[in-house]
């Protein structure tokens, strides 16, 4: 794989790139929420700028159904940084982002003469602007996409004592990375909704709590003697909202003594307020000596005012993609740039 810093001057100078960014965030009232996968492209851009080439951005951002939604908000905000860049419509309006559709490819290649991926969390998409693009430009990885890449790698091949933690939902996209980890961790713990499959699956009545749909056997998960069990847990309105506190505080024990901690997915219903788990998690990780990562786009937005993050040894800014590169130690993005 080719790496943008190794551009010389010469080469960038007068350049048109196609930079492929991921402009996803949160907005309110035409104003991006929270900015921080604009800042971790900064480099790449500032880099290109400066060399004197010139910066088109593709990128998506999602709406609903049937709406359409477009990147205004985030275009202002990057502006305030680059004010010549010129950011391209949201890629997903085009059907053929998603078909990674030839002729699709083709136009936005037409765009540049070199292509940059700088969007690590959709790298694990077989979209257009990911795979399409690079068959047909020089391409190469950009500062945000080499830095995921050289700090998960790291998971591979741990300090130990290795703590990882695992929240979210859907157990049975989950199992081949808990696999995975059984092996290479010392010591795991499951929160969020995936604890409600566990306890289910323990005999325990969790009632109206959120639990996978096609949850797969897990009885080898329930007394494994490297996944921490869960002893208590937080209700609301006859579910399961939050991780105990005697269970946390067990966690936080295997934190103490860490020298790396991998953590994606939050431990409780954080988007309804109930995030006590997930901030003494995150003080537990910054208060102890370990190399800590951490990602997942609701990870984060729960810890976004708490003053932890800035602490982490680093921040993906990957959710699903962060798992991905975990469980297959590539992306198809990845892979297209080689």
């Amino acid at each position: 794989m080719k790496y943008l810093k190794d551009l010389t001057p010469e080469v960038i100078n007068g350049k048109r790139f196609v930079v492929r960014l991921d402009l996803n965030v949160p907005v309110q009232d035409g104003v991006v929420q929270d900015d921080f996968r604009i800042i971790s492209s900064l480099p790449t851009l500032n880099f290109i700028h400066s060399h004197g080439g010139k910066i088109v951005v593709i990128a998506h951002c999602e709406a609903n159904k049937g709406e359409s939604r477009t990147l205004d908000a985030a275009t202002a905000e990057l502006k305030k940084h680059i004010p010549d860049i010129e950011v391209r419509p949201n890629l997903r309006e085009h059907e053929g982002e998603k078909a990674n559709d030839a002729v699709f490819a083709q136009e936005l290649a037409s765009l540049g003469d070199i292509y940059v991926n700088d969007a690590f969390s959709v790298s694990h998409r077989e979209h257009a602007s990911i795979v399409g693009v690079p068959k047909l430009l020089p391409s190469y990885a950009g500062f945000q996409l080499e830095k995921e890449i050289s700090h998960l790698q790291q998971a591979f091949n741990p300090t130990h004592p290795f703590v990882f933690i695992l929240g979210g939902a859907k157990f049975e996209t989950k199992i081949p990375l808990i696999e995975k980890f059984l092996d290479k961790a010392d010591t795991i713990f499951i929160g969020g909704a995936l604890a409600n499959d566990l306890l289910k699956a323990a005999g325990t009545d969790v009632k109206k709590s959120l639990v996978s749909k096609d949850a797969p056997d897990l009885s080898k998960y329930v007394n494994h003697p490297k996944i921490i069990p869960i002893v208590d847990t937080i209700w609301n309105n006859d579910a399961i909202v939050d991780i105990g506190m005697q269970t946390i505080e067990s966690v936080c024990e295997k934190i103490k003594d860490a020298q790396f901690v991998v953590w994606n997915g939050p431990i409780g219903y954080t988007e309804a307020g109930f995030s006590a788990g997930t901030t003494r998690i995150a003080q537990a990780i910054t208060q102890s000596q370990a190399t800590s990562i951490i990602g997942g786009g609701d990870t984060l937005g729960a810890l976004k005012d708490t003053g932890y993050l800035e602490h982490f040894t680093f921040v993906s800014t990957g959710g699903g993609a962060t798992l991905d590169f975990l469980a297959n130690g590539t992306l198809p993005g990845i892979e297209a740039l080689g």
